[in-house]
């Protein structure tokens, strides 16, 4: 039991009729205090497998069903009254409003009797531990009327969510249960409302609540919904369930050495959950309707996130390979690697790219075939042929069982690096364009002859002013004084410093716009659909603007973009340019390109299917770590660059998917998904269009400058960010206490305890930073022993400084 004083204004000073306004608890006159005692007590859900009441009720419900869709009401006293007259008029004379209303809110005894909480409400809390948290948008009060003789359920569900006070800022359903108040204990109102309350704690079926359009299409949803709960309830493990947790490398079971020697049976049992999934993953795209528009959304979203990379990493394969590898050889791999991907692997959300640690990878292969006169396509397809192989076999003794032991905390430190190597590549770009074009001027004629002339009157002139400038001292010995500095005329120098300010404006500006529209989903401007619409595009919006302004409104400026080569894109390796020590050296090469792979392969799959994205259909890390493997040996042997899962496409694409519902806890915003799409339609749409993006080489692609892929970078970085637990501890470091959210592990952890983990967790960024963005390209090659260091930093050393249950507090995944 928990009593709670309720301050407030006690009277109706303002002659307003009374109301109950935007809160279950309505106040009255300033500064008197009005106590208010609230029971909290767990309700069982029902369990309709077993109780027959559930399914009862359910039937009774749908013979005189009172349903309101989109009630424009706002207030919680104008939709109970609705709710009331639409009963009445259903044939439920005996159902008194005024009497009802009485009983629905409870008198605190006030002079204007307008001081009232309800009495008796079942409302859903999601438990975790990470916390409690409500779930605010459905509210089901229970009112017990003497004047009734059975039981009435009405339903409305509203235009727009209203905020109707704390524990109920986003209400859209609310659910209403009259009853008597003599009847058996399997009818009370409170059993009664375990059976609807139960239903509405399902965020999936509140969705499709949503997209009813009528009340049988209501009626409908709500039977399916019992069919649901009826075959969903929890079942002993079977054996088969018993070896899919031996397998899973996000499973609870202990590490085992006997389980790396099971060959092949993680593949066998990927496949085995799989494949009787696979028909699902076409036909949700196409039987579902109000789909369509956000699967076209997404594939031009992935279009543009996937093609803009290739061609900036495209461009740089191009200048350390000097065009072995370049922007039209990028773009075909992709298409090749990405559709085999899309159709074979068992994670289809999960977006395969060629990356900037595998083009610094390459440029060392390049650097090392120049120092010993190999040749670099051969090297190159024989240093493929060993990582595929060390890949293959990874995934035959099941080495994907090692990710038990990357912890959340450890998986987040990589994701974070990522996202500041985007930031760095674009940085160093922009640096690089103002380094070549705003210090040095350039000379604004070709002709030769002109220039020296104009140079040799311009010596002459000066030499003529020092000779003038001479003088003598007092002794006699000449002084002369020099012209330091002598100018080129104007016609002769043609200023560039134009190009990088309009680069560092473009590059920022496809940042702002495409974030802006990308935020503009949790903005109240616009329909809702329209701004999800938007939102979807917001990155092909800000590109084809700012390339719009740069290639044509700024003609005259001429800025960087990618080289082209019309030359053969497939060319087979010919290893007999290679001896038998050149191949037996590609092996340690091989290992470490299979080591980097292994891992941002599987950290991307483990963040792309993190709880809190709901993902279904489960993941396959063996079988889609085989995959990468035969895709790159195809790719080593057409000279084509490598490929592997990629961060944060791979998240973005669930997240372009996803249907999320958002609501506010403690004055903070926060997005909760209801449910992801999950269908290969998309990847697959996105990466036929970027073969078929060869055609558009050199123009149209040419239009697009470098600086908008810097932007696209930046974007990409930053809406990264959300979700990450790291990023939003160090944002804690800047703010205020009183502006903490209140979050799992502000409620449960010491604040300093907090603040040092993070530090920590930074400290390890920064050694993860100092190795992988290091000049020299045989540095950055131990970056994958530094990533398997973060293992035993968090198993072994953390525990050492902060407590374990602290330590698991803050490496919980939050739903």
């Amino acid at each position: 039991e928990r009593e709670e004083c309720v301050e407030g204004k006690v009277g109706n000073h303002d002659n307003t009729p009374k109301d109950h306004h935007d809160t279950p608890i309505q106040t009255g006159i300033s500064g008197q205090c009005v106590c208010v005692c609230v029971r909290v007590r767990y309700v069982k859900p029902m369990n309709f497998q077993e109780e027959v009441r559930g399914h009862r009720d359910l039937d009774g419900f749908l013979a005189q069903a009172s349903i309101l869709l989109d009630d424009k009401a706002t207030t919680l006293d104008e939709v109970l009254r609705c709710m009331l007259t639409h009963v009445t008029e259903d044939g439920h004379r005996g159902c008194d409003m005024d009497e009802v209303m009485n009983t629905v809110f409870t008198d605190t005894g006030g002079d204007e009797d307008n001081v009232q909480l309800l009495s008796e409400t079942i409302q859903g809390v999601t438990a975790s531990a990470t916390g409690v948290r409500y779930q605010q948008s459905w509210l089901c009060v229970l009112c017990n009327v003497k004047s009734l003789q059975r039981r009435h359920v009405c339903i409305a569900r509203l235009e727009r969510p209203q905020n109707w006070g704390a524990n109920c800022c986003e209400a859209r359903y609310v659910i209403l249960i009259l009853s008597p108040p003599r009847t058996k204990s399997t009818k009370t109102a409170i059993e009664l409302g375990r059976t609807f309350a139960t239903m509405f704690s399902d965020i999936s079926f509140r969705q499709k609540l949503l997209d009813a359009k009528t009340q049988e299409e209501f009626k409908q949803e709500l039977v399916h919904q019992r069919h649901h709960l009826s075959i969903v309830n929890e079942k002993p493990a079977t054996e088969k369930q018993m070896i899919h947790a031996e397998t899973d490398p996000r499973s609870k079971k202990t590490l085992k050495c006997a389980d790396f020697f099971k060959v092949g049976r993680g593949i066998y049992e990927d496949l085995r959950r799989r494949l009787p999934l696979y028909p699902s993953d076409f036909t949700d795209g196409i039987t579902f309707k109000l789909s369509l528009p956000l699967y076209t959304t997404t594939a031009i979203f992935l279009y543009i996130a996937i093609l803009l990379p290739n061609i900036a990493f495209g461009s740089l394969n191009d200048e350390s390979t000097r065009g072995e590898i370049d922007v039209r050889k990028v773009i075909v791999g992709q298409s090749i690697g990405g559709v085999i991907y899309s159709l074979f692997a068992g994670a289809p959300l999960v977006i395969p790219l060629t990356t900037a640690p595998l083009a610094i990878f390459i440029s060392v292969i390049r650097g090392i075939c120049d120092d010993y006169d190999l040749d670099f396509p051969a090297f190159y397809a024989c240093i493929g042929l060993w990582n595929s192989f060390f890949l293959i076999l990874g995934a035959l003794l099941n080495v994907s069982l090692f990710m038990k032991l990357f912890k959340r905390s450890s998986e987040e430190i990589i994701a974070l690096f990522i996202s500041i190597a985007f930031v760095g590549d674009s940085v160093k770009g922009t640096v690089k364009i103002f380094n070549y074009f705003y210090h040095g001027p350039t000379l604004a004629t070709n002709n030769s002859t002109r220039v020296l002339l104009e140079i040799k009157e311009l010596m002459e002139k000066a030499a003529n002013a020092t000779e003038r400038l001479g003088s003598r001292t007092s002794d006699g010995a000449p002084v002369v004084k020099h012209v330091t500095h002598v100018f080129l005329p104007e016609s002769l120098v043609l200023c560039t410093r134009e190009r990088p300010i309009l680069c560092l404006l473009l590059m920022l500006g496809t940042l702002w716009l495409g974030y802006a529209l990308y935020q503009l989903r949790r903005s109240p401007y616009l329909h809702a659909k329209v701004r999800e619409v938007v939102s979807d595009c917001a990155l092909p919006i800000a590109v084809v603007i700012f390339s719009f302004i740069g290639s044509f409104l700024f003609l005259d400026v001429e800025l960087p973009v990618f080289n082209f080569h019309n030359g053969k894109i497939f060319r087979l390796a010919q290893f007999d340019k290679l001896t038998g020590m050149n191949c037996l050296s590609a092996v340690g090469l091989g290992f470490l390109l299979a080591l980097l792979i292994f891992i941002d392969q599987n950290i991307v799959i483990s963040l792309t299917h993190v709880p809190e994205a709901k993902l279904l259909k489960g993941t396959a890390f063996h079988w889609d770590l085989m995959l990468t493997g035969f895709i790159n040996i195809l790719m080593s042997c057409l000279g084509l660059p490598w490929m592997h899962a990629a961060f944060p496409h791979s998240s973005l694409h669930a997240r372009q998917l996803a249907k999320v519902e958002l609501h506010v806890e403690g004055g903070h915003l926060y997005e909760t998904i209801v449910n992801v799409k999950e269908t290969r339609i998309t990847a697959l749409t996105a990466n036929i269009l970027i073969g078929l993006s060869v055609f558009l080489l050199p123009i149209p692609l040419q239009w697009i400058p470098k600086p908008v892929l810097y932007g696209l970078f930046l974007y990409i970085a930053a809406t990264s960010l959300d979700g990450n637990q790291m990023f939003d501890r160090m944002l804690l470091l800047l703010k205020e206490q009183t502006s903490y959210p209140p979050t799992h592990y502000i409620r449960r952890v010491p604040q300093k305890k907090v603040h040092f983990f993070t530090a920590l967790q930074i400290l390890q960024l920064i050694i993860l930073c100092a190795f992988g963005m290091y000049p020299l390209p045989y540095i950055k090659m131990i970056f994958p022993f530094l990533m398997i260091l973060l293992i035993p930093i968090r198993t072994n050393l953390l525990p050492r400084v902060i407590e374990a249950k602290y330590l698991d507090i803050m490496d919980s995944q939050h739903m």
